[in-house]
């Protein structure tokens, strides 16, 4: 019988990197200046992946040592802005605002607390709700990292999108949070991912950046949203079909009728199931009798009628007495106890009778 270590995340194998961006030399030598990729990056330590993203997207594929390492990779500029990608089970979007050194990361912030000190946010202390507009590593990087599945490439594991965009990283969040709404996290889910040009005004200046979108990928967005797919669907999303809405339970019209008390709330009854598309002549006929029995007095939960009283004597020895009338008021008709009760002339099923 197989047994999992209860402290270990279960992570499926990170087989490379997408990136929106890489760095070139700078002619005034020192640290290498960093360049907006309008297309999407592949890289790994496997060159046989890098050489099938080449073959999907374009590009030529070059061996390539990242900043701060010496461990030679394979990456490719691709040609492509979009590619069909699988979102897999669980979050899988990390964010953080992060300040990396030459001995790892120094600080990690979800906004509001540096969570390796337990302190309060550092950059916004210091440089209030702007400071993501302060010059590059002298405040933390807003970070993005979004696990993604690529179907069409091989080996089983997920590629991990990193961005340091400001404004990519409230876009994937919103994106992959309504995905995750829709699956409660327990499915797959099929996604469009494209590279998108975006401008704002900042102190009367244009200023341009990229955003990486990230929505479902079906025909319909109801699909979507509309619960945990099967594996087979999120791999074929042309598999994906309608699936009924969930009718809201029938009122049992017959249970509300026994207990009403008059006729003309077992009416109220009937015109309810009338004009929710419920009624039916049988229907009809059958609240009709039962207020009838209401209107003799008839337990209609039971069926019996109640003891009026027959003459014998109750627990004290005392018999009800017989009303008389006098002679005078033998024409009189007594009260009733409930007026008769107006039913519709007509009503048919969905026919909204009053």
């Amino acid at each position: 019988m197989g047994r999992r270590l209860l402290t270990m995340k279960k992570q499926a194998a990170e087989l490379g990197r997408i990136r929106t961006g890489h760095s070139r030399e700078n002619p005034k030598g020192g640290r290498r200046l960093p360049v907006k990729s309008p297309t999407f990056i592949f890289s790994s330590h496997s060159r046989e992946y890098v050489t099938a993203a080449a073959g999907l997207w374009g590009g030529e594929v070059e061996a390539w040592t990242p900043q701060g390492t010496k461990i030679e990779q394979y990456r490719v500029i691709s040609k492509s802005k979009e590619i069909r990608a699988i979102l897999p089970q669980g979050d899988p979007l990390s964010q953080s605002n992060e300040l990396w050194s030459g001995g790892g990361c120094a600080r990690r912030c979800d906004g509001v607390t540096e969570s390796l000190t337990r302190q309060p946010c550092v950059c916004l202390a210091e440089h209030g709700e702007d400071w993501h507009e302060q010059p590059a590593g002298s405040v933390c990087k807003v970070t993005s990292r979004v696990n993604v599945m690529l179907p069409d490439l091989p080996d089983l594991g997920v590629w991990r999108l990193e961005t340091h965009s400001w404004y990519a990283a409230d876009v994937l969040a919103g994106g992959i949070d309504t995905v995750l709404a829709a699956t409660e996290g327990k499915s797959l889910m099929p996604v469009r991912m494209w590279i998108e040009p975006r401008e704002v005004m900042r102190k009367g200046k244009p200023k341009h950046f990229l955003v990486v979108m990230v929505v479902p990928s079906i025909p319909k967005l109801r699909q979507a949203l509309s619960g945990p797919l099967s594996m087979a669907a999120a791999l074929d999303p042309a598999l994906i079909v309608d699936r009924p809405a969930i009718e809201a339970p029938r009122p049992d019209y017959y249970a509300e009728a026994r207990m009403c008390r008059t006729p003309d709330a077992v009416i109220a009854v009937w015109r309810r199931a009338d004009q929710a598309g419920h009624g039916s002549p049988k229907m009809l006929a059958d609240l009709k009798k039962i207020a009838a029995d209401i209107e003799k007095g008839i337990d209609t939960t039971t069926g019996e009628t109640p003891d009026h009283g027959d003459g014998d004597p109750d627990d004290e020895g005392i018999v009800d007495g017989e009303i008389v009338h006098d002679d005078d008021d033998q024409d009189d008709e007594p009260p009733t106890a409930h007026p008769a009760a107006h039913w519709p002339e007509a009503a048919k099923p969905g026919g909204g009778a009053r």
